[in-house]
């Protein structure tokens, strides 16, 4: 399977009035899990709704394949979007959702399809709309899963599952990636929960792009220095600094830098003691900035 490059150049997308995201541009080139960050509000499923073709843009310009994805099947046959839906009337059993799948999806597993609703429990001869919300978003997980399409977006639709099953979740899509490779695409605010599974992390805030980078080289960037006051004020001067909290007469701030090595160790020679910052922290602190 070819990896899709996904190129988004000032994508814009208004709602009559009210601007949903705000000359958006970024490059995916490669068969990686890439987590799309933001609050509740910030853009993520506007974005998603782009990506998956279920909108146009207002302005930009949005291509997967170097193809203008918008009403191109030969493009939406290889993406899956997965959300949340309401299935209240839903009347089909898990089992007959499953083989459907089939018909549209040319690299469905029927075999995966139903080793994934053993694993998450599904009875598959129940009616979806007779399921608990928890297991409809295990169904939903399970047919993007084994759908294998090439790009695979999932918009938070295992929030209704337990953590317990959330995990087992994540856990396949690690594993799905290292046996079928494929771009994934999820979106989530439970950053803690997820930040081990990505390659590369988006974070929007307001319908901007804040930030894109490959997850490692993120977490590097940030850091705790904590010291004497006087000596932490003076360090940092020049500096971005994202968060800040006097204890006494000492004084710990968490900074965002790129040349974070050179950082680290002229902290370390001022007698500063330096920590890391997790992806939750830093995504906190630089949504609340902003």
């Amino acid at each position: 399977m070819m990896p899709y490059i996904i190129e988004a150049n000032d994508l814009s997308l208004k709602y009559k009035k009210f601007e949903a995201l705000k000359n958006i541009s970024f490059t995916l080139k490669e068969e990686k899990i890439y987590g799309i960050l933001g609050r509740n509000g910030a853009g993520k499923t506007s974005l998603l709704t782009l990506l998956s073709a279920f909108r146009k843009p207002t302005s930009g310009k949005l291509t997967i394949d170097g193809e203008n994805n918008f009403e191109n099947t030969k493009i939406m046959s290889n993406i899956s979007f997965h959300y949340e839906k309401n299935y209240s009337e839903e009347t089909s059993t898990v089992k007959k959702m499953l083989r459907d799948v089939e018909n549209y999806r040319e690299n469905y597993d029927g075999e995966y399809a139903l080793s994934l609703a053993e694993m998450f429990e599904l009875p598959i001869d129940k009616p979806v709309n007779k399921l608990s919300k928890g297991k409809q978003s295990a169904l939903e997980v399970t047919m993007g899963l084994a759908g294998r399409c090439p790009v695979t977006i999932f918009d938070e639709s295992y929030l209704s599952m337990d953590a317990p099953t959330r995990v087992k979740f994540y856990n396949e899509v690690l594993e799905e990636q290292s046996r079928k490779p494929r771009t994934f695409i999820l979106s989530t605010h439970l950053v803690s929960e997820m930040d081990y599974l990505f390659d590369e992390v988006l974070i929007l805030h307001e319908g901007k792009l804040l930030i894109h980078d490959e997850y490692e080289t993120l977490i590097s960037k940030g850091m705790t220095v904590t010291g004497a006051a006087e000596k932490v004020d003076e360090f940092v001067i020049g500096m971005k600094v994202l968060k800040e909290q006097r204890l006494g007469n000492a004084k710990a701030v968490a900074i965002y830098e790129k040349n974070s090595k050179a950082i680290e160790t002229k902290a370390k020679s001022l007698g500063l003691e330096v920590g890391p910052i997790s992806l939750q922290e830093l995504f906190i602190y630089i949504t609340e900035k902003e």
